[in-house]
């Protein structure tokens, strides 16, 4: 029989538990981002060419699956409170590996989109908001440090896939590349997700004072704070997406080459490694109010500036500190229902919150797009884009829920 063991063994052994759910999580979230959407752009020339089929239709039938995954994302946030996130990973992880393998080898259009709306399936089971229920339930008061370390490994994601992907359609069409990352996904992903989220899920955990009156999901959904914050952050997440993709067409607007807008545009990501890695602290000396705001009005700010100043230095500039408050506004999502509503319903909270921030991230390329050709050009669409995002700040300010005890998150 196996000897009883000490308390500081079975401590051990609790906190190993989340450890390990943290570096599977950062190995699967990588490889799921890198698989089902960062190796698109780099396949999409090579598919139009092959195929016949326009640019516009390869968009949007990425565009579509990103909105079944804002839909499937209410349904799996309440098994996810229910029953943990093992068994819905590992399944999406599946559909994930199987929907991948349909786009390869799909004969026409019709079924390209269709085995993207399969990939939107998968996205909303495997991508961001599952993987942050379960590091919320599991790290309990250390979640902000998790939630951080996943999301500065997984924004290498299109550093590691965009150059494999790049690598391996040199040697193989679009078609067996597919495949190859099919592959890559399955040898990954499904039996991480399946033996490395093993650990017991936590009972819902007892509210504190300030959260008594969050009982009832259903209420806190219908809530003024409630939609205000999911209207504040729907909005900050379309002007942001919008800047992403457009900002290599405003640096060519001002006579700046591929090239450089290229290593403006990744700058900027290594600016968001720089924001996330500054959260912590910001979040221990601000209010939850206080910094919502403060990220939405920096994001308005350099959007802003990336719409008026016009030399190449001042442009890179202004993109590194867009990404860092790009990178801020991505831990602000994974943490605004906690910070507001506690941890007891998030993964319901949580696919409530994502699904509206999905269906404007999809929009953001055609919209953005959309908006330079109706001011006639990029720069006025960023000042456009900045003056929307100020709004989303300002309607922030009201996205907290007022309650007696919650003065000292407010």
């Amino acid at each position: 029989m196996e000897a009883p063991q000490a308390p500081a063994e079975r401590l051990a052994r609790t906190r190993d538990g989340p450890r390990r759910v943290l570096v599977v999580l950062c190995a699967t979230e990588i490889t799921s981002w890198g698989v089902l959407y960062y190796a698109f752009p780099v396949l999409a020339g090579q598919i139009t060419a092959d195929t016949g089929w326009s640019a516009t239709s390869l968009t949007a039938a990425l565009s579509a699956g990103q909105l079944v995954a804002a839909l499937v994302g209410i349904p799996v946030g309440r098994q996810l409170d229910r029953h943990g996130p093992r068994g819905v990973m590992t399944g999406g992880s599946v559909v994930a590996v199987a929907a991948i393998v349909a786009v390869a080898l799909a004969p026409n259009l019709g079924c390209f989109v269709a085995a993207w709306l399969m990939v939107g399936v998968a996205m909303g089971a495997v991508l961001y908001p599952p993987a942050f229920a379960a590091l919320t339930r599991w790290h309990g008061p250390d979640r902000v440090r998790a939630l951080t370390v996943l999301t500065l490994v997984a924004g290498l994601a299109s550093t590691v896939f965009a150059p494999l992907t790049a690598a391996v359609s040199a040697q193989l069409d679009w078609r067996g590349t597919y495949l190859v990352l099919a592959a890559v996904l399955a040898v990954i992903t499904v039996p991480a997700h399946w033996f490395g989220l093993r650990l017991p899920w936590p009972e819902v955990p007892r509210p504190e004072p300030w959260q008594g009156h969050n009982g009832d999901p259903a209420r806190v959904v219908r809530s003024r704070a409630f939609v205000l914050l999911v209207l504040s952050l729907s909005v900050a997440a379309f002007a942001t997406f919008a800047v992403v993709i457009n900002l290599v067409p405003l640096l060519a607007e001002r006579g700046i080459g591929t090239g450089t807008a290229a290593v403006a545009l990744g700058l900027g990501g290594a600016g968001q490694v720089a924001g996330r890695l500054g959260y912590a602290a910001l979040a221990r000396h601000t209010t939850v109010r206080t910094r919502t705001a403060m990220i939405l009005l920096a994001m308005a700010a350099t959007t802003a500036l990336l719409g008026i100043l016009t030399t190449v230095t001042t442009l890179i500039v202004a993109s590194v500190l867009a990404g860092t408050a790009r990178g801020v506004f991505t831990l602000v999502q994974a943490t605004a229902v906690t910070d507001r509503w506690g941890t007891a319903h998030y993964g319901r909270l949580t696919g409530m919150l994502s699904a509206p921030l999905t269906v404007t991230t999809a929009l953001a390329p055609f919209a953005g797009a959309a908006v330079a050709g109706l001011l006639g050009g990029y720069s006025a669409a960023f000042l456009f884009l900045g003056g929307l995002t100020g709004v989303a700040a300002v309607l922030s300010l009201a996205s907290t829920p007022t309650h007696p005890d919650h003065s000292t998150n407010t």
